[in-house]
């Protein structure tokens, strides 16, 4: 048998260390002289294939076609095994052909397919794994940069501070090492330039002074203000767009130039400008569209400065408590930043040469730091040859070279880094210079940017590090550069290191192989005849265990419950066995699990949960597993029922131990619901049914705790069931309405808005409040199909004709639709209405949910005239991050703090609402208090400084629209 393994005659994709590990394993499963060629298709890690050496060129071309058919025909040849499979989810195929000297007995060759498609199944599965790891950090890096400037433009710094510290992190993002930002005044038609950075041009920016249009006429940024949107590219393409005049006094051409406008009220009253000077496309769409909310972030930060000063003086003595919160927030923000830094120090390289088992390990380690630092999809490591006239490739991993052959020594870039023994930052036009100069020969495909550095041996050139982009959307930066460098320092001291292991370890393994020769033809008679003797058993066994059990806990699954849930019933039935219970348990916020730290280590807690709760269980009783996070018991018992509910107790204690998984301590929780045996049930279905009803009692109760199934609750059940079925057929019938509440000006008791609130016109209980059916609503899905009733109705009473705006309550559910805002939008055109008059009402948990999701729809809805406004302010998280990051309009108060503040026994609510008051005007966020009542609490809001309220006292809800109010 073939000893190492060579590649198929397929595409070769990124991950061949462990296929062509694969290839062998499966190769030393054969008799020898026998060959394999796997191949696969993957929609995440690409299509590829590995073969043993020397393999015949038709079993190369038989698993290639295999992976293409659908159904592939059996080989007519028995000394061939040909096998083509995909996996449940559809999003990959692979297959697998094998030759052998002489036919193979059946079972040994269905044993041999079952270990090639459970071991090439597993390893693509892992490469996937590591492919969405990488995506997620990546971001996680973006999402956490985003922060960042939301906190800077929400601190306490003088205004150039700020706009330095914004301009660090923008360096983050993208190239900034030279960038700008101005005012512009449009009717007085000047230019102040607030902050100015720049590596060439030696300006000092002078925030005070003013521009006129004149002087500044013939310049890119005037003509940017004019022009009124972003522009990209070389400054000498955005003059001949703009029709700007070349004038030296405005500044040094640039190889790529962006900016963006800054707009207030849709009107131009700034820009911000980046731009490279040696590199040309530094910039990206993506680029762009993160310039443009930096933007809008530093124009609401002078906007928000401008109001302070202003209403510094006369608010001093109402903000004091506010101040003192800020301070505190501004210690957190601090703390914060220092555990950014020390995560930040985190960023370093590890001594790889001390953990390496091989050099391959070592080389693919080195490639995955690569990676995590710069883009490294393609990236080699080249050294020279003992005699210093060839160059060997000891690792590549290429998109369009697959296959990097060593060669003579020639003028190629590899050669050029190391004959000058300095790194090479090169771009097409740096390559076409060094080629007209005789200095290079172009060697492989051309790339967009490469990146080399010298690779140092005890003081001496050996080598180089390479990695490049094929794509215009990379370029590498110096930044780049100097962590490559970083990089080859630590493969040099470690190769001669590796290198002395690696000797040693190969003679050892040619010392095994040899060894492992001699004695193959004994342990290949062995095998055969224990494969005669128990394969037919095995397999049998193996087929009904994987029937009746769970793959991953080993625990019988649904099939298997509901066969022992049947007998003991029957057993029941006729006397013969004791009384017995179902369990149904659920694992407590197991999802954040999944989401946070992987799938892999979810199914590690699975496991744990699953020997945990087996320890606990007597013989006789049974545990499954249901799926998922889901698990069910039979639990026999003697005298009473009781014993039961102890038994769950003490398995829920059992469960609250920590476990540690993928390196973090949990403590996991799970709710049970019990459902003791009944003669009325016919079924383990029906059991099962009734203990997951009593589970989500318990969940309902406040979670890791167990609830018992009882007539209440199957009442309860039947109630809602009726209430449901009453939803669809008002939803069919369009049995609801708004009822109108009217929102004031506590100045004048104007009414400038209302409120519509949603009511059903039930056939028998009559006018129902949303109380009564909004949670079976939420639960059943049919929320969003009432709500878009309401709409409807509100829409076309804005259409025919009001004062004012209307305000409507928006679900959670609608911001997880992607076409929510689109669909608002179009109803709105539909009949004519005035989408300013639209207000949407929002809670916390809508923000949280799918925060980048919710931003984009309430951006859209705003830049189409539909305002946000967060309901229930105060119940929620009340994070300042989000009032900074969501385009929310006004905050409502909620009730629980407006009913306090006319009592002398809750003096904090005061200062509760005066704290919201403060903060949304600093904000420039209307504030409406909701749940006013009484007279003594719309005196004590106008006290306090309130400009809009809304409840009983001010007017009740109704299907009319209200004017005047007070």
């Amino acid at each position: 048998m073939s000893g190492q393994t060579a590649p198929a005659n397929v595409q070769t994709g990124a991950h061949a260390v462990a296929t062509d590990a694969v290839a062998q394993v499966l190769c030393g499963l054969l008799p020898v002289g026998g060959h394999v060629v796997a191949c696969w298709r993957d929609w995440a890690i690409g299509a590829g294939g590995a073969a043993t050496a020397e393999v015949p060129g038709f079993l190369k071309r038989q698993a290639e076609q295999a992976l293409w058919d659908s159904q592939p025909a059996p080989s007519q040849d028995p000394t061939m095994l040909l096998l083509a499979w995909s996996n449940q989810e559809g999003n990959a195929r692979m297959s697998v052909a094998a030759s052998v000297p002489a036919p193979l007995p059946a079972a040994q060759a269905q044993a041999w397919q079952d270990a090639a498609r459970a071991l090439i199944g597993a390893t693509l599965e892992a490469e996937r794994a590591q492919a969405r790891v990488v995506s997620l950090e990546k971001s996680k890096r973006l999402q956490q940069a985003l922060y960042e400037i939301a906190d800077v433009a929400s601190a306490d710094l003088e205004m150039h501070e700020m706009l330095r510290r914004i301009h660090v992190v923008i360096g983050t993002l993208m190239y900034a090492e030279n960038c700008y930002i101005v005012l512009y005044d449009d009717v007085r038609r000047t230019v102040r330039f607030l902050y100015f950075a720049d590596l060439i041009d030696p300006y000092v920016a002078e925030p005070d002074r003013e521009f006129s249009e004149e002087e500044m006429h013939n310049s890119m940024t005037m003509g940017l203000l004019q022009h009124g949107q972003p522009l990209r590219g070389p400054s000498t393409v955005v003059r001949q767009r703009l029709g700007v005049v070349p004038d030296v006094s405005h500044g040094p051409d640039s190889l790529d130039w962006l900016g963006v406008p800054m707009r207030r009220d849709d009107r131009v009253c700034g820009a911000i400008v980046v731009q490279s000077y040696d590199t040309p496309a530094s910039y990206t769409d993506e680029d762009r569209a993160l310039l443009a909310y930096v933007a809008q972030h530093i124009l609401t930060a002078m906007d928000r400065r401008h109001a302070h000063e202003e209403l510094e003086g006369r608010i001093q003595e109402r903000t004091r408590e506010l101040q003192l919160a800020n301070r505190e927030l501004q210690a957190e923000i601090i703390e914060r930043k220092r555990a950014e830094k020390l995560q930040g120090a985190l960023f370093r390289i590890t001594d790889l040469a001390n953990t390496s088992a091989t050099l391959e390990h070592f080389y693919s380690a080195v490639h995955g730091v690569v990676d995590e630092l710069i883009v490294a999809r393609n990236f080699y490591i080249a050294l020279l040859g003992e005699d210093g006239q060839s160059l060997h490739f000891p690792y590549s991993i290429d998109e369009r070279d697959p296959v990097r052959k060593s060669r003579r020594v020639s003028q190629g870039l590899t050669e050029f880094v190391i004959d000058t023994s300095k790194p090479l930052l090169a771009d097409p036009n740096v390559v076409a210079t060094l080629t007209d100069e005789g200095q290079l020969v172009q060697h492989g495909p051309p790339a967009h940017s490469w990146l080399g550095v010298p690779l140092l041996q005890g003081g001496e050139t050996r080598g180089c590090v390479v990695v490049q982009s094929y794509s215009p959307e990379v370029r590498y930066t110096a930044h780049d550069q100097n962590l490559l460098s970083f990089v080859a320092h630590h493969i040099g001291n470690g190769l001669s290191r590796q290198r002395a292991r690696e000797s040693l370890r190969t003679a050892h393994f040619e010392l095994e192989r040899r060894v492992e020769e001699r004695t193959f033809e004994l342990a290949e008679a062995n095998a055969k005849l224990m494969a005669q003797m128990g394969e037919r058993l095995r397999a049998e066994q193996r087929l009904t265990y994987q029937a009746t059990h769970d793959a991953l806990t080993g625990l019988p699954n649904r099939a298997f419950l509901l066969d022992s849930l049947a007998a003991a019933i029957a057993r029941a039935r006729l006397g013969q066995g004791s009384d017995f219970a179902v369990l149904f348990m659920d694992l407590d916020r197991f999802k954040l699990v999944n989401d946070s730290i992987g799938h892999a280590a979810g199914d590690e807690l699975l496991i744990e949960v699953a020997r945990r709760i087996t320890a606990q269980v007597r013989d006789g009783d049974l545990v499954a597993r249901l799926g998922g996070d889901e698990f069910a018991m039979v639990i026999h018992y003697h005298a009473d029922a009781r014993e039961v509910v102890d038994f769950a107790s003490r398995l829920l204690e059992a469960l609250n131990q920590p476990m540690w998984v993928a390196g973090r301590e949990l403590f996991p929780a799970a709710s049970i619901g019990i459902a003791a045996w009944h003669p009325r049930y016919q079924s383990g279905e029906e059991l099962l049914r009734d203990a997951d009803a009593a589970m989500y009692r318990a969940k309902a109760q406040g979670r890791d705790r167990s609830a018992v199934f009882d007539e209440a609750m199957r009442e309860a059940a039947m109630r809602s069931l009726d209430l449901e079925a009453d939803l669809r057929r008002a939803i069919n019938g369009r049995d609801f309405s708004p009822f109108y509440q009217p929102i004031v000006r506590l100045q004048d008791g104007q009414a400038i808005g209302h409120e519509a609130l949603l009511r059903w016109h039930h056939e028998r209980r009559g006018l129902l409040l949303p109380a009564e059916f909004i949670a079976l609503g939420e639960d059943s899905g049919l929320i969003e199909q009432v709500d878009w009733l309401l709409y409807e109705q509100v829409a076309q009473r804005i259409a025919s004709g009001v004062d004012g705006y209307i305000s409507v309550n928006v679900s959670p559910r609608h911001f997880r639709s992607p076409d929510f805002a689109e669909r608002l939008l179009a109803l709105l055109r539909g009949v004519g209405a005035n989408p300013a008059q639209l207000r949407v009402e929002l809670t916390e948990m809508a923000l949280l949910d799918d925060a980048p999701r919710t931003l984009r729809m309430l951006q859209l809805l705003r830049e189409n005239g539909v305002l946000a406004q967060l309901d229930d302010f105060g119940t929620g998280f009340s994070a300042l991050s989000y009032l900074h990051r969501f385009p929310i309009s006004a905050l409502k108060i909620d009730r629980s703090f407006i009913s306090g503040i006319s009592s002398a026994s809750r003096p904090e609510s005061v200062g509760l609402v005066r704290a919201i008051l403060a903060l949304a005007g600093t904000l420039g966020i209307e504030t409406i208090a909701e749940g006013v009542e009484t007279q003594a609490q719309m005196e004590a809001l106008q006290g306090l400084g309130c400009s809009y309220a809304q409840g009983y006292f001010l007017g009740r809800p109704g299907p009319v629209l209200g004017e005047r109010v007070l």
